[in-house]
Protein backbone atom coordinates (compact mmCIF):
# COMPACT_ATOMS: atom_id res chain seq x y z
CA UNK A 1 0.00 0.00 0.00
CA UNK A 2 2.89 2.34 0.71
CA UNK A 3 4.27 1.86 -2.80
CA UNK A 4 0.87 2.71 -4.32
CA UNK A 5 0.64 5.97 -2.39
CA UNK A 6 4.19 6.99 -3.25
CA UNK A 7 3.60 6.18 -6.94
CA UNK A 8 0.50 8.40 -7.04
CA UNK A 9 2.25 11.18 -5.16
CA UNK A 10 5.16 11.03 -7.61
CA UNK A 11 2.78 11.85 -10.46
CA UNK A 12 1.20 14.74 -8.56
CA UNK A 13 4.63 16.12 -7.63
CA UNK A 14 6.19 15.91 -11.09
CA UNK A 15 3.38 16.60 -13.55
CA UNK A 16 1.67 20.03 -13.33
CA UNK A 17 -1.09 18.68 -15.60
CA UNK A 18 -2.18 16.18 -12.94
CA UNK A 19 -5.23 17.73 -11.28
CA UNK A 20 -6.30 15.18 -8.71
CA UNK A 21 -5.78 11.63 -7.46
CA UNK A 22 -8.67 10.07 -9.39
CA UNK A 23 -7.45 11.48 -12.68
CA UNK A 24 -3.98 10.06 -11.98
CA UNK A 25 -5.31 6.62 -11.09
CA UNK A 26 -7.51 6.21 -14.15
CA UNK A 27 -5.64 8.04 -16.93
CA UNK A 28 -1.87 7.76 -16.40
CA UNK A 29 -0.45 4.84 -18.41
CA UNK A 30 2.95 5.18 -16.76
CA UNK A 31 1.36 4.55 -13.39
CA UNK A 32 -0.54 1.56 -14.77
CA UNK A 33 2.70 0.09 -16.16
CA UNK A 34 4.42 0.44 -12.78
CA UNK A 35 1.57 -1.23 -10.92
CA UNK A 36 1.45 -4.07 -13.47
CA UNK A 37 5.19 -4.48 -13.02
CA UNK A 38 4.89 -4.73 -9.24
CA UNK A 39 2.41 -7.58 -9.71
CA UNK A 40 4.59 -9.28 -12.34
CA UNK A 41 7.68 -8.86 -10.18
CA UNK A 42 5.93 -10.58 -7.27
CA UNK A 43 5.18 -13.63 -9.44
CA UNK A 44 8.72 -13.54 -10.83
CA UNK A 45 10.19 -13.72 -7.30
CA UNK A 46 7.90 -16.65 -6.46
CA UNK A 47 9.26 -18.74 -9.31
CA UNK A 48 6.46 -18.20 -11.84
CA UNK A 49 8.32 -16.46 -14.68
CA UNK A 50 5.87 -17.38 -17.45
CA UNK A 51 2.90 -15.80 -15.67
CA UNK A 52 5.07 -12.81 -14.81
CA UNK A 53 6.09 -12.32 -18.46
CA UNK A 54 2.47 -12.66 -19.58
CA UNK A 55 1.46 -9.85 -17.22
CA UNK A 56 4.32 -7.65 -18.46
CA UNK A 57 3.39 -8.26 -22.10
CA UNK A 58 -0.26 -7.43 -21.50
CA UNK A 59 0.87 -4.24 -19.79
CA UNK A 60 3.15 -3.45 -22.73
CA UNK A 61 0.24 -3.89 -25.14
CA UNK A 62 -1.97 -1.42 -23.28
CA UNK A 63 0.64 1.14 -22.15
CA UNK A 64 3.49 0.96 -24.68
CA UNK A 65 5.93 0.57 -21.78
CA UNK A 66 7.98 -2.61 -21.46
CA UNK A 67 9.34 -3.47 -18.02
CA UNK A 68 10.87 -6.90 -17.50
CA UNK A 69 9.44 -8.65 -14.42
CA UNK A 70 12.94 -9.11 -13.03
CA UNK A 71 13.68 -5.38 -12.83
CA UNK A 72 13.80 -3.86 -9.34
CA UNK A 73 11.99 -0.54 -8.97
CA UNK A 74 12.02 1.70 -5.89
CA UNK A 75 9.35 4.02 -4.57
CA UNK A 76 8.21 7.14 -6.36
CA UNK A 77 9.11 6.23 -9.95
CA UNK A 78 7.37 8.53 -12.43
CA UNK A 79 7.18 7.55 -16.12
CA UNK A 80 5.89 10.56 -18.05
CA UNK A 81 4.50 10.08 -21.58
CA UNK A 82 6.09 6.66 -21.39
CA UNK A 83 5.50 5.28 -24.89
CA UNK A 84 8.57 3.32 -25.97
CA UNK A 85 10.20 3.05 -22.54
CA UNK A 86 12.16 -0.21 -22.10
CA UNK A 87 13.59 -1.40 -18.76
CA UNK A 88 15.74 -4.54 -18.78
CA UNK A 89 15.69 -7.60 -16.55
CA UNK A 90 18.62 -6.82 -14.24
CA UNK A 91 17.98 -3.09 -14.05
CA UNK A 92 17.74 -1.55 -10.59
CA UNK A 93 16.02 1.80 -10.11
CA UNK A 94 16.21 3.84 -6.91
CA UNK A 95 13.64 6.15 -5.37
CA UNK A 96 12.06 9.29 -6.85
CA UNK A 97 13.30 8.68 -10.38
CA UNK A 98 11.71 10.41 -13.40
CA UNK A 99 11.78 8.73 -16.82
CA UNK A 100 10.45 10.35 -19.99
CA UNK A 101 9.26 8.97 -23.32
CA UNK A 102 11.54 6.70 -25.38
CA UNK A 103 14.10 5.90 -22.66
CA UNK A 104 15.95 2.58 -22.78
CA UNK A 105 17.68 1.07 -19.76
CA UNK A 106 19.28 -1.86 -21.52
CA UNK A 107 22.32 -4.04 -22.07
CA UNK A 108 25.06 -4.09 -24.69
CA UNK A 109 25.21 -7.77 -25.65
CA UNK A 110 24.22 -11.32 -24.86
CA UNK A 111 26.19 -11.67 -21.64
CA UNK A 112 24.46 -13.26 -18.67
CA UNK A 113 24.18 -12.03 -15.12
CA UNK A 114 24.02 -8.35 -14.26
CA UNK A 115 23.92 -6.61 -17.66
CA UNK A 116 21.67 -3.58 -17.13
CA UNK A 117 22.33 -0.29 -15.32
CA UNK A 118 21.72 0.59 -11.70
CA UNK A 119 19.99 3.97 -11.35
CA UNK A 120 20.40 5.93 -8.13
CA UNK A 121 17.92 8.12 -6.28
CA UNK A 122 16.46 11.40 -7.59
CA UNK A 123 17.61 10.80 -11.17
CA UNK A 124 15.98 12.41 -14.23
CA UNK A 125 16.35 10.61 -17.57
CA UNK A 126 15.09 12.76 -20.43
CA UNK A 127 13.31 11.74 -23.63
CA UNK A 128 15.08 9.31 -25.94
CA UNK A 129 18.08 8.72 -23.67
CA UNK A 130 19.78 5.32 -23.74
CA UNK A 131 21.61 3.98 -20.70
CA UNK A 132 23.31 0.77 -21.80
CA UNK A 133 25.46 -1.60 -19.76
CA UNK A 134 26.11 -2.84 -16.26
CA UNK A 135 27.25 0.25 -14.37
CA UNK A 136 25.92 2.71 -11.82
CA UNK A 137 24.31 6.08 -12.40
CA UNK A 138 24.69 7.98 -9.14
CA UNK A 139 22.20 9.99 -7.11
CA UNK A 140 20.87 13.37 -8.27
CA UNK A 141 21.95 12.85 -11.88
CA UNK A 142 20.33 14.50 -14.91
CA UNK A 143 20.66 12.75 -18.27
CA UNK A 144 19.91 14.92 -21.31
CA UNK A 145 17.51 14.06 -24.12
CA UNK A 146 18.80 11.53 -26.69
CA UNK A 147 22.03 11.00 -24.78
CA UNK A 148 23.73 7.60 -24.96
CA UNK A 149 25.34 6.75 -21.62
CA UNK A 150 27.85 3.88 -21.74
CA UNK A 151 29.87 4.33 -18.56
CA UNK A 152 29.47 5.11 -14.87
CA UNK A 153 28.13 8.51 -13.85
CA UNK A 154 29.08 9.99 -10.43
CA UNK A 155 26.62 11.64 -8.08
CA UNK A 156 25.31 15.17 -8.73
CA UNK A 157 26.22 15.20 -12.43
CA UNK A 158 24.61 16.28 -15.70
CA UNK A 159 25.27 14.15 -18.79
CA UNK A 160 24.59 15.03 -22.45
CA UNK A 161 25.70 13.90 -25.89
CA UNK A 162 26.62 10.74 -27.82
CA UNK A 163 28.45 9.16 -26.17
CA UNK A 164 27.37 10.79 -22.92
CA UNK A 165 29.73 13.38 -21.43
CA UNK A 166 29.58 14.97 -18.00
CA UNK A 167 29.04 18.70 -18.52
CA UNK A 168 28.26 19.67 -14.93
CA UNK A 169 29.23 18.17 -11.58
CA UNK A 170 28.26 19.41 -8.12
CA UNK A 171 26.76 22.51 -9.72
CA UNK A 172 30.00 23.45 -11.53
CA UNK A 173 30.44 23.25 -15.29
CA UNK A 174 33.13 20.85 -16.45
CA UNK A 175 35.95 22.61 -18.31
CA UNK A 176 35.97 20.37 -21.39
CA UNK A 177 32.19 20.31 -21.67
CA UNK A 178 30.45 19.86 -25.00
CA UNK A 179 29.21 23.28 -26.16
CA UNK A 180 26.15 22.73 -28.35
CA UNK A 181 26.10 26.43 -29.35
CA UNK A 182 29.48 26.08 -31.10
CA UNK A 183 28.88 22.92 -33.10
CA UNK A 184 30.41 23.00 -36.65
CA UNK A 185 28.22 22.91 -39.75
CA UNK A 186 29.32 19.77 -41.70
CA UNK A 187 27.80 21.00 -44.98
CA UNK A 188 29.67 24.31 -44.90
CA UNK A 189 32.90 22.54 -43.94
CA UNK A 190 32.49 20.13 -46.87
CA UNK A 191 32.03 22.98 -49.39
CA UNK A 192 35.08 24.79 -48.02
CA UNK A 193 37.16 21.67 -48.44
CA UNK A 194 35.89 21.13 -51.99
CA UNK A 195 36.68 24.74 -52.90
CA UNK A 196 40.23 24.40 -51.60
CA UNK A 197 40.76 21.16 -53.57
CA UNK A 198 39.42 22.72 -56.80
CA UNK A 199 41.78 25.68 -56.43
CA UNK A 200 44.71 23.31 -55.86
CA UNK A 201 43.82 21.28 -58.96
CA UNK A 202 43.63 24.45 -61.09
CA UNK A 203 47.07 25.51 -59.94
CA UNK A 204 48.58 22.10 -60.69
CA UNK A 205 47.00 21.96 -64.18
CA UNK A 206 48.33 25.42 -64.95
CA UNK A 207 51.87 24.41 -63.97
CA UNK A 208 51.78 21.17 -65.98
CA UNK A 209 50.54 22.98 -69.11
CA UNK A 210 53.13 25.71 -68.81
CA UNK A 211 50.42 28.28 -68.51
CA UNK A 212 50.28 31.01 -65.91
CA UNK A 213 47.56 30.80 -63.37
CA UNK A 214 44.31 32.43 -64.53
CA UNK A 215 44.40 36.21 -64.34
CA UNK A 216 41.93 38.90 -65.09
CA UNK A 217 41.96 40.57 -68.54
CA UNK A 218 43.02 43.93 -67.06
CA UNK A 219 46.29 42.42 -65.81
CA UNK A 220 47.25 40.90 -69.19
CA UNK A 221 48.44 43.40 -71.81
CA UNK A 222 47.98 40.99 -74.73
CA UNK A 223 45.13 38.79 -75.93
CA UNK A 224 45.52 35.06 -75.36
CA UNK A 225 45.89 32.95 -78.49
CA UNK A 226 45.66 29.24 -79.28
CA UNK A 227 48.63 27.00 -78.59
CA UNK A 228 51.37 27.25 -81.23
CA UNK A 229 50.41 30.72 -82.50
CA UNK A 230 52.30 33.92 -81.84
CA UNK A 231 50.55 36.60 -79.85
CA UNK A 232 49.26 39.53 -81.89
CA UNK A 233 51.11 42.75 -81.10
CA UNK A 234 49.08 45.76 -80.31
CA UNK A 235 51.52 48.06 -82.19
CA UNK A 236 51.83 48.72 -86.03
CA UNK A 237 53.63 46.28 -88.34
CA UNK A 238 56.95 47.73 -89.64
CA UNK A 239 59.62 46.41 -91.94
CA UNK A 240 63.01 45.66 -90.47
Amino acid sequence: MGHIRSDIQAVLDNDPAARNTWEVIFTYSGLHAIWAHRLAHAFHRRGMPTLARWISQVSRFFTGIEIHPGAQIGRGLFIDHGMGVVIGETCEIGENVVIYQGVTLGGTGKERGKRHPTIGNNVVISSGAKVLGSFTVGDNVNIGANSVVLSEVPDNSTVVGIPGRIVKRNGVRVKDRLDHTQMPDPVVEMFRQMQAEIQQLRSELARVGGQPEPQSASEDGQAETEEGKQPISSGRNTRP
